[in-house]
């Protein structure tokens, strides 16, 4: 089968004195796409939001909470849907000179361990990473390179393409920026949008898991993975 990976990340600078890093992303059979991204427009249109609105964590609010819980309602429903995140703690107490990485460097291996999880060999993938910066390319150019390294001879038939895309235009990947940005959120300790905490809540309840907690590695729904830097 084939899969679209729809990628973004949270607090992923190195010096934005956030101590964490969330990257993460949902899977989606490509012949699913059109169909869950229509849906998502048409949850908006019903909540009174234009359908090529940018839907996303950062605009969550009494207001419009019921469109976003319908949107979890969504993802929750379709059992096709699957995400996957990596929680990066202590951003503070990485020694790259020790193990001879740039932050970059960094960066492309949480990447990994995000999408390593996610691939199957004997399924097709297309991988879309939302642009945050001018550095975007060669941040995809380098990601090629670590999954190439890592999967070998079966890369080109596994995963045929790494693409740069605008969240904006593409109503999946602004869905897993609401789960990256909830994942995020109750992993930062936040708590000054009641609306927020309402959202993961009812994310927790429909998943049965704690969004600060590694979910058992054989969770499919809603997978998450707590890493931790070496002390030594």
């Amino acid at each position: 089968m084939e899969y679209n990976i729809y990628c973004d990340e949270s607090c992923h600078l190195p010096h934005d004195n956030i101590d964490l890093m969330v990257i993460g992303g949902i899977s989606c059979p490509k012949e699913k796409t059109e169909y869950i991204n229509k849906a998502i427009r048409d949850i908006k249109i019903r909540n009174g939001v234009y359908k090529f609105a940018e839907i996303k964590w950062t605009k969550v609010s009494k207001s419009k909470y019921k469109m976003y819980e319908e949107l979890v309602d969504l993802f929750f429903d379709t059992s096709y849907l699957s995400f996957r995140a990596v929680v990066a703690l202590n951003k503070s107490h990485l020694n790259y000179e020790k193990f001879h990485l740039s932050h970059d460097d960094w960066y492309q291996r949480i990447y990994y361990l995000t999408l390593r999880e996610i691939i199957d060999i004997g399924n097709n993938y297309h991988v879309y990473v939302d642009i945050k910066d001018t550095k975007g390319s060669d941040k995809v150019d380098k990601l090629k390179d670590v999954l190439n390294n890592v999967v070998g001879y079966f890369y080109d038939e596994t995963v045929k393409n790494i693409q740069l895309v605008r969240s904006d235009q593409i109503q999946l990947l602004q869905l897993a920026d609401l789960f990256i940005g909830a994942v995020s959120y109750a992993n930062r300790g936040l708590s000054t949008n009641s609306a927020k905490l309402r959202l993961i809540e009812h994310i927790e309840e429909k998943s049965n898991r704690i969004l600060t907690k590694t979910t058992p590695k054989v969770e499919e729904k809603i997978n998450i993975f707590k890493w931790l830097p070496q002390e030594e």
